[in-house]
């Protein structure tokens, strides 16, 4: 690694589900993207600080570019993805070993537009056994597009992280660091605390209604040793309001138990969360709504 400090921007992008936040997670060194087996779980541009003996790397965890047309939330995912591409100094292509899909393919596409270096990061390799099934693959797709570099990783077992980190640094530009070295993420609590909330939510209906609800913080106030949170669910329907509150409200007791645990994790603070399920009616399909609830960035 060169003597020089260099900071700058490194784009996550990928299709749904090749495990972006995940990587995010470890390579950050602790949860501030938020996870599921659920497509489109990302739904908001994330960055993540690494800091180095060498600099700040800057990662920015995107949705998953995809191709689903339909609603004005899964165009605005699109578009948040493809804006981000435009203002970094690499972007790491995250794709799953032995995969390659038609969204894989877009993502390429996206890239290619994008004009940007671009590293391919190949994920889940502890799922690859025997390790030989993977040469072909990386031979494969290394050839898709004349990348800076090709690299296997497992983000879960955190293997070859460090030669990824390695990689990134050389592409960033010389400059001093932009955050202090002690900052993980440039997004508030509150941005946070709903995404947790929303974790929980997709996880537990991940078979129900995934994608019709949301998540906002009406109230959020820090008090000596306390949080104080009050959080609205947005779903689009009555029936997905009874689905989400279940029988005697024990499902929503729950989940609300998760989220307030894994906030007292992430803040290192008690958590007082406060829960309430509203409808209106279409708002994925609704850009006032998607503007209210944070997703126009």
């Amino acid at each position: 690694m060169d003597a020089v400090n260099r900071c700058g921007y490194a784009a996550l992008a990928g299709r749904p589900n090749v495990g972006k936040s995940t990587l995010l997670n470890r390579l950050i060194g602790q949860k501030i993207a938020i996870t599921s087996h659920k497509a489109q779980t990302t739904r908001h541009a994330l960055m993540g600080i690494r800091s180095l003996d060498g600099g700040q790397i800057l990662y920015v965890d995107t949705p998953g570019l995809h191709l689903r047309g339909g609603s004005a939330l899964n165009r605005m995912l699109n578009r948040t993805a493809e804006n981000v591409l435009a203002g970094v100094d690499v972007v790491l292509l995250v794709v799953q070993a032995l995969a390659w899909t038609t969204e894989d393919g877009a993502a390429l596409q996206a890239l290619r537009k994008a004009g940007v270096p671009v590293v391919l990061v190949v994920n889940k390799t502890d799922l690859v056994s025997p390790r030989e099934k993977l040469l072909p693959y990386l031979a494969e797709t290394g050839d898709r597009y004349p990348f800076d570099a090709v690299l296997p990783v497992s983000a879960k077992r955190g293997d070859n992280l460090d030669e990824l980190e390695r990689v990134v640094l050389q592409h960033l530009p010389v400059s001093e660091n932009l955050f202090p070295s002690d900052q993980v993420t440039d997004r508030s609590e509150r941005f946070l605390a709903a995404e947790l909330l929303r974790e929980q939510l997709t996880r537990r209906y991940a078979a129900e209604l995934p994608y019709a609800l949301t998540v906002e913080i009406e109230r959020f106030e820090e008090g000596e040793g306390l949080y104080r949170i009050g959080a609205v669910i947005w779903v689009e329907k009555p029936g997905q309001k009874a689905i989400l509150i279940g029988k005697g409200g024990e499902a929503m007791k729950e989940t609300s138990r998760l989220a307030r645990e894994s906030m007292e994790k992430l803040f290192q603070n008690k958590v007082w969360l406060d829960v309430w399920v509203k409808v209106r009616k279409s708002w994925s399909s609704d850009e006032r709504a998607l503007n209210q609830f944070g997703y126009l960035e």
